[in-house]
C-alpha cells in the first residue's frame, strides 16, 4: 500500500459521524474526529445511527485522536473509543480542551452512566488524556528514522476552539514530503464572534466538509434584518418564537445578534418617546417592549458553554471585543433569563403555553430529537399564535426536517406515540449557518498559495456533494488548475 492513505470511518453518507483515518505508514496512523451519527444518517456499512455506537475499526496504530472541535456528531464517540481500548492523547485547541470535557460529561451521562463517582472517574480519565495545542505553533507527534509527524492547528471559525488540521508527515528514508489538510467545519466569513477563517498556505491532499456546498447565505445585514422582521411578526401575534439550537455554536451567536437586536431597538424606542412627549396631543401606538422582551435560554448545557465563552473572549473578534470595551455584554444582557432545573423548565412550558406575553425560547437540542425544546413543541406546536424559527442544519430523518418539510403545509408530527397538529408558522433562516457555504468553501481551497493535487470532500449529503464537487472542479479550471476532485465514499 502506498502511504499516506485516508480510510473514512464516517461522514460520507451525510453531515455526521466525523472520523476520518490517516494512515501514515505500516505503524501509525491518526483519527481526526470520532463522532456520533444522527437522524437518519449511517455509517459506511449502512449501520444506522442507533446501532452505531461502539468502534468498528480497529484502533491497531493509532497513535492519536484530533478533536476539529466540541460538537456531538465529531466528538460523541470519544466515551467508546476508550472503551474499546485507545490509549493516545486527544489533541485539540485551547478553547476546545475546556469545552470538551463538558461535552463528553453529558455524552457519558446520557450514554453509559450518571452516578458521581463514575462520573468523576471518567472525566479524570479525559483531562489525563487531553493535549491542548495553541492555534499557529507545530507540535511533533512522531519522530523515527522511518517517519516525522507533526501537526498545527489553525483557527476554523465555526464555534469556539474550532480548528481545521495540517498535517505533515516526512519520510527520511525517502526524502518525500506530505502535508496532509483536514478542513473540520468550516465556518461563515461573516459570522459574529468568531474571527473568519484563512485558507492554509498549502495542501498536497485535502479533506474538506461540505455541509452548504450547493447554495450560498445570506449576507450578515440582510439575514440580520430577516431575523428582526421574523421576530417583529411574531411577538406581535402574543406568542413564544421558539428556536431550536445547538448547545455550543450557534446559541452564543443568536445571543450576540439578539443584544444587538434590543440594544438598537431600544435606542430607537427612547428616541420615539423623546419626540412624543415634546409634541402634546400625539398618540401613542401600541408597540412591542423590545427593552423588556425576556430572551429565554432553556438548556443548562448552553448555559455552561456560554459562560466559557465569556471567559475566552480574547479568542473573540475583534467586533465583539469592541463591544466588551463600550460596556456592552452580548453573552450577558439584561434580557437573558436561563432556565436550570427540569423543574422551572417544565414551569415555563406551562407559563408560555397559558399565557400571552410575547418571549423568545433558545432550547436545545437543534434538530429537535430530543432535549427541552421537544416539551416546547409539545405544548406550543398546535397554537398559531407560537412561531418555531429554525436557524440551523436539519439532518434527514430528524424531527427538525420533518416539521420543515410539513409545517408549512399544515401537516402534524408524532413525538412519543402521540400525534400534534402542527399550526404554529414554521420559518427557516439558512444564513445563521455556522458553516460555510459554496463560496466559502471554494475561496478555502483557491485562496491557498500551493493548490492540492488531490480533494477529498467529505460530511455532505450525497446530492450536495456531488454540485459542489462539479463546482469547485470548474472554479479550479478557470485558474487553469486541474485537480483530483474526489467524493469520499
Amino acid at each position: 500500500m502506498r502511504y499516506p492513505s485516508i480510510v473514512h470511518h464516517g461522514a460520507v453518507t451525510g453531515v455526521t459521524g466525523s472520523c476520518h483515518q490517516l494512515q501514515m505508514d505500516d505503524e501509525h496512523a491518526l483519527l481526526i474526529d470520532c463522532g456520533l451519527f444522527q437522524g437518519a444518517e449511517t455509517s459506511p456499512e449502512g449501520r444506522a445511527n442507533a446501532g452505531n455506537l461502539a468502534i468498528d475499526f480497529s484502533l491497531d496504530g493509532i497513535r492519536a485522536l484530533v478533536a476539529t472541535h466540541v460538537h456531538i456528531d465529531h466528538v460523541g464517540r470519544i466515551p467508546y473509543l476508550l472503551a474499546a481500548g485507545f490509549k493516545g492523547p486527544i489533541l485539540c485547541s485551547e478553547p476546545s480542551a475546556k469545552l470538551l470535557p463538558i461535552v463528553l460529561e453529558d455524552a457519558f451521562k446520557l450514554g453509559f452512566s450518571r452516578d458521581q463517582k463514575q462520573v468523576e472517574r471518567y472525566l479524570k480519565l479525559i483531562e489525563q488524556r487531553i493535549v491542548a495545542l495553541p492555534y499557529k505553533q507545530w507540535f511533533s507527534l512522531i519522530n523515527t528514522p522511518q517517519l516525522n509527524v507533526r501537526i498545527r492547528l489553525q483557527r476554523a471559525g465555526h464555534i469556539l476552539g474550532s480548528a481545521y488540521v495540517e498535517v505533515d508527515l516526512h519520510y527520511p528514508e525517502t526524502g518525500e514530503k506530505k502535508r496532509i489538510v483536514f478542513s473540520g467545519d468550516l465556518g461563515a466569513p461573516h459570522a459574529p464572534i468568531l474571527p473568519a477563517p484563512k485558507a492554509p498556505y498549502k495542501a498536497d491532499i485535502l479533506v474538506i466538509e461540505s455541509t452548504y456546498g450547493d447554495r450560498l447565505h445570506e449576507d450578515r445585514r440582510s439575514r440580520r434584518a430577516r431575523l428582526e422582521k421574523v421576530l417583529e411578526h411574531a411577538l406581535s401575534n402574543q406568542g413564544t418564537v421558539l428556536i431550536p439550537a445547538f448547545s455550543i455554536g450557534r446559541t452564543q451567536e443568536l445571543l450576540y445578534e439578539l443584544e444587538d437586536i434590543i440594544h438598537r431597538r431600544a435606542l430607537k424606542e427612547s428616541a420615539k418617546a423623546q419626540s412624543s412627549a415634546s409634541k402634546p396631543g400625539t398618540s401613542k401606538a401600541a408597540t412591542l417592549d423590545w427593552t423588556n422582551l425576556p430572551i429565554i435560554l432553556d438548556s443548562p448545557l448552553a448555559s455552561r458553554f456560554t459562560a466559557v465563552y465569556r471567559e475566552l473572549d480574547h479568542f473573540w473578534d475583534a467586533e465583539a471585543r469592541a463591544l466588551l470595551a463600550k460596556g456592552r455584554n452580548p453573552l450577558a444582557f439584561r434580557n437573558l433569563l436561563t432556565v436550570d432545573s427540569h423543574q422551572a423548565h417544565l414551569a415555563m412550558v406551562n407559563r408560555l403555553a397559558q399565557t400571552a406575553q410575547p418571549a423568545i425560547v433558545i432550547a436545545g437540542n437543534g434538530m429537535c430529537s430530543s432535549g427541552r425544546i421537544v416539551n416546547y413543541l409539545k405544548a406550543m406546536l398546535g397554537d398559531a399564535r407560537h412561531n418555531l424559527l429554525f436557524v440551523g442544519y436539519q439532518a434527514e430523518g430528524t424531527p427538525g426536517r420533518l416539521i420543515q418539510r410539513f409545517g408549512p403545509k399544515g401537516g402534524f408530527m408524532e413525538m412519543d406515540g402521540q400525534r400534534y397538529a402542527i399550526r404554529a408558522q414554521v420559518h427557516t433562516i439558512g444564513g445563521y449557518s455556522a458553516h460555510a457555504d459554496q463560496n466559502g468553501l471554494i475561496g478555502f481551497v483557491t485562496r491557498m498559495r500551493r493548490w492540492p493535487s488531490e480533494v477529498r470532500i467529505v460530511h455532505g449529503e450525497r446530492t450536495v456533494k456531488k454540485r459542489f464537487a462539479r463546482t469547485l472542479v470548474q472554479a479550479l479550471a478557470k485558474q487553469g488548475h486541474f485537480v483530483a476532485v474526489v467524493i469520499a465514499e
